[in-house]
This record gives structure tokens, sequence and C-alpha cells, in this order.
């Protein structure tokens, strides 16, 4: 995803100046795609040169002339071609990861300190995205041209990251509830727990089908 064809997606809803398009980023996607002020308009200048929006200017009495976006045809074209593109895959960065990988430096107290982090990042992150719908409903009320399946694919995306921030959390959990019983000290310790955990049960299984 690219922040200029979530412009384009914004405009396509309807014109907006700006502050609007900061508004509705901040109201509907910011927990996965944030954008800041002076990113969007700078957005803005480049979609205006290949000819994808154009500004209408509104005069205003005592204050600053207000600048609105409305996509142009080509604009259109341009947005849904690339909702039919399939998706290139990208390297991911994840610093945290990197941090867990060299944990080995920290001290056991340290090491589980940093997990406790990693858990309360996560509940804090659920709790902040299930208070999101609020902020949709709101967006929907200003948005009343908005039809029920518009609504539904985009709410779809806060379902994707309370999954994603709940997996997380879980994980962060298991994880921190085996250094505090100092797993990470066994030599013949297998992180794999989930393919321990299947094992445990496959064998249990055997041994029941033999009696």
């Amino acid at each position: 995803m690219s922040l200029e064809h979530a412009i384009l997606g914004f405009l396509k809803d309807r014109p907006r100046s700006g502050y609007d398009l900061k508004t509705v980023f901040d109201m509907t996607v910011r927990h996965f795609w944030p954008a800041d002020q002076s990113q969007i308009y700078r957005t803005l200048a480049r979609l205006a040169e290949r000819g994808w929006i154009e500004t209408e200017v509104i005069k205003q009495d005592r204050r600053l002339d207000q600048k609105i976006y409305h996509l142009t045809g080509k604009g259109n074209e341009e947005f849904l071609g690339w909702l039919k593109t399939p998706m290139s895959i990208k390297t991911v960065r994840l610093p945290k990861l990197i941090q867990i990988f060299f944990a080995s430096y920290l001290s056991d107290e340290d090491a589980i300190k940093c997990f406790e982090r990693f858990v309360d990042y996560y509940r804090r992150t659920i709790d902040a995205y299930h208070e999101l719908p609020q902020k949709g409903q709101s967006y929907r009320s200003k948005n009343p041209s908005l039809k029920v399946k518009d609504y539904y694919f985009r709410m779809l995306t806060l379902e994707y990251g309370i999954r994603l921030a709940e997996t997380s959390l879980a994980w962060g959990e298991e994880v921190l509830a085996r250094l505090k019983r100092g797993d990470h000290l066994k030599e013949n310790f297998n992180v794999n727990t989930r393919n321990n955990r299947a094992s445990t049960r496959s064998a249990k299984r055997r041994k029941n089908s033999r009696r």
C-alpha cells in the first residue's frame, strides 16, 4: 500500500481538503497506516502533477482560501487498477525481534522485563483497538454515502489488527512464562513448543490406541 493510493481512495469517497484527509486518516487507518499533515500535502502535490487529482479553490472571507481536492478520471483508473494488483512480497523489518535475537546478553531479570514490556504493549494495543469502532461510527456518520459493503470491508482491517495483536500477546505471555521457569537455561530445551505439544498429544493418542 502507498500513501498515494490511500489518498486516492479517500477522495473517491468524496472530495476533501488536506485537513479533512488528515482527519479521516486519524479516524480510520491510523492503527496500520499513519500519515502526518506534511506527508499528505507533499503527496497531494505529486498526485496533482500526475493528473490524478484536481484542486478546487474556495474563496473565504477573513480566512485563507480553502483547497478541495477531487479525484479525476485518470486518478480513478489508477486507484482501481492498484486495487486489482497482487501484493508484492517485501522484506519486513522488526526492530523488536533484533532485540530478542540478542537478548542472551541481558541478565535473566532484564530479559524478563523485556518481555513484560512486550506483553504490556500488546495488552494496551488491544484495548486501544477495541475503542476504535466508536471512532468508526463517527466516521460513518460524517460519510452517510458509505454503503454497508464499504463499512464492512473497512472494519475488516480492524479485525485483522486485533487478531494479530492477540496472537503476539499470546506468544509473549507464553515466552514470559517459559523464561520465569528457566527454560532458556535448559540445554535440551526445544524452542518449537508448538511441535513439542503436538508430539506429546500424538504420543498420548498412540499410547491410548494400544490399550
